[in-house]
């Protein structure tokens, strides 16, 4: 049988900085506490806990001195990093690079338009539109779906953002149907700003993904189920395989039916699936096939 790992998944760069970053504090014998899940995948986030970072969350900032906080790769909205400064506290910011660069676009726009709808399609609650909103005082609005505008009382000025792990198709999708009821409403007198803030780790890999899919019997896609991207990026797989394809966070997940008559496996999975995780999954099924 033919087992191949997608030799484009495993970590981005945001979540391979932020991984790294807690490994150089740990090496060190730097305690430091971190806000929240590093990632969204609670395998590495336990290899992590327990090489001694330590996870809290924010209700346990204020009660923390002396000490050190790592901001997730997820990043944080601007009270978080005022509340950690404070008690002689050090911060270690470990926010991806492309969400620093969106929260940076949405505070700017926010103070040159405070009159616009600013609208974030993303994932209410999720700690990454959590910091994007921050960004604007809380007062963008968090769209989660397509249906959702349906319900929304928009200005005729509206500008568009994408938390960066959303899907791009529905994302494309929801731009359209804002526009049209912007024309519906205003006719021609709107004004309609869209931001293609999608990561390009997330986005770029949908040729691929489908590309990979298209060459095994099965494919096991593995991630946790708090992650975005990879809740995405399955139904990307999906499409491309349906009814032959298994969301996994563990080995322990594998089902001996799926692997009957099966020639070849693939195995991807999210960008903050890492890549010892999927090697597991590997010797897993080998070892269900071999026994």
């Amino acid at each position: 049988m033919l087992i191949e790992i997608d030799k484009y998944a495993g970590f981005c760069f945001g979540v391979t900085q932020a991984i790294q970053k807690a490994e150089t504090l740990l090496n060190n014998k730097i305690k430091f506490y971190c806000i929240g899940e590093i990632v969204h995948n609670k395998k590495e986030a336990q290899r992590l806990e327990n090489l001694g970072m330590i996870k809290i969350e924010k209700s346990d900032i204020e009660e923390i001195k002396n000490s050190a906080f790592l901001i997730r790769a997820h990043g944080e909205p601007p009270e978080t990093y005022l509340k950690a400064s404070k008690n002689n506290n050090k911060i270690y910011d470990a926010t991806c690079p492309v969400v620093i660069k969106l929260q940076q676009k949405i505070k700017n726009v926010f103070i040159q338009n405070p009159e616009a709808n600013i609208i974030i399609f993303g994932k209410a609650g999720h700690p990454e539109v959590n910091g994007l909103m921050g960004q604007t005082n809380n007062k963008a609005i968090v769209v989660g779906n397509s249906r959702e505008i349906e319900d929304l009382k928009l200005s005729n000025n509206v500008i568009l953002f994408s938390q960066t792990t959303s899907d791009y198709f529905e994302y494309q999708n929801l731009i359209t149907l804002v526009e049209n009821k912007l024309k519906e409403i205003y006719g021609k007198d709107y004004i309609l700003q869209v931001n293609q803030t999608i990561c390009p780790s997330v986005k770029n890999r949908i040729p691929g993904l489908k590309d990979f899919c298209s060459k095994y019997d099965i494919i096991i896609f593995v991630s946790d189920y708090s992650s975005s991207n990879g809740k995405s990026l399955f139904e990307i797989c999906k499409a491309e395989k349906p009814g032959k394809t298994f969301f996994i966070t563990s080995p322990n997940d594998i089902q001996k039916e799926w692997l009957k008559n099966i020639k070849s496996i693939g195995i991807t999975g999210a960008t903050s699936t890492p890549l010892w995780l999927m090697e597991e999954v590997k010797n897993s099924i080998k070892k269900i096939v071999n026994d």
